[in-house]
């Protein structure tokens, strides 16, 4: 992943998807109340004018072997080489591939709900397998993109933590609301990654991004500082970022989640009042037609 392109694009999908399951979540949380509501991994596009019940499934299953495959397959000369580093980027999408396919297959043979705790289990598996693989990588991230991959450790923690709430209590919004907000604040800390690590323009005052060939026509870097000084001030940046963007995520879940409750409570509030209109009109007619008048 040590391109920009690659963190963006990862990013990118990462943040639409949580964004996706973030709403998705409060408004089938408002719709079937508390009693009643029930954690989904995954939502149905069903709209008026589109109709695709399983497009995110297949979504994330075209994006997770086509991401495997660019690991493991050097573009555009299509030319298979063994790189550890790959390898262990790929793995993280064979979870994810798999947590997709198996959610289909249930889908296609009306399973799921038999299953769908072993969905929950799919679920916290690319979770666990993405901080497993990030800790333990083969390339030693140091300096300050070391401190910007242990600052996404704690985020892809977090998601594995909410997941495996998910999955052992599949009525829990505040496990479920977690859970989007982490997936969302991943793809916005992979793009910032991106941008901060791999464009020189965005590199922090007093550090420099060491450039080295990769592939003959990519670039793969890392950036150093060149004082003490510059390098805490690179990492209380990062801390600064982490801050934001989870105070701007949180913000937006805050926003989301009152203007829905508030298009929500007017919709019940008119249902009720046709309701009662409906009831008092019945009382009026049955009264005007009581036997003996």
């Amino acid at each position: 992943m040590g391109l920009f392109l690659p963190h963006f694009v990862q990013g990118l999908a990462l943040t639409f998807l949580g964004l996706w399951h973030i709403i998705n979540t409060i408004k089938s949380y408002l719709v079937k109340g508390p009693s009643n509501f029930t954690v989904r991994f995954w939502f149905q596009i069903n709209t008026f004018q589109f109709k695709f019940k399983h497009l995110e499934l297949i979504l994330i299953l075209i994006f997770s072997v086509l991401a495997f495959l660019r690991q493991i397959i050097d573009f555009p000369y299509f030319h298979y080489a063994f790189k550890l580093d790959n390898f262990e980027h790929a793995t993280m999408f064979i979870h994810l591939a798999l947590f997709a396919g198996f959610s289909f297959a249930t889908e296609l043979t009306d399973s799921l709900e038999l299953f769908s705790g072993f969905v929950g289990i799919l679920v916290s598996s690319v979770f666990s397998q993405e901080l497993f693989l990030l800790h333990f990588h083969s390339t030693d991230h140091v300096g300050l993109e070391g401190h910007y991959h242990w600052l996404l450790q704690l985020i892809v923690f977090v998601s594995l933590v909410a997941a495996l709430a998910a999955t052992v209590f599949p009525n829990s919004f505040n496990a479920a609301i977690v859970l989007s907000i982490s997936v969302i604040f991943q793809g916005c800390w992979f793009i910032n990654m991106g941008f901060v690590l791999w464009i020189p323009a965005f590199v922090p005052e007093g550090c420099v991004m060491n450039m080295a060939s990769k592939n003959g026509n990519e670039m793969h870097g890392a950036v150093t500082c060149g004082t003490k000084e510059a390098d805490f001030r690179a990492r209380g940046l990062a801390n600064l970022q982490f801050s934001w963007i989870l105070s701007a995520i949180m913000i937006f879940a805050g926003v989301v989640c009152l203007k829905l409750a508030r298009k929500f409570t007017i919709v019940n509030r008119l249902e009720y009042e046709r309701i009662q209109s409906k009831v008092v009109d019945s009382t009026v007619v049955n009264e005007g037609f009581k036997p003996g008048k």
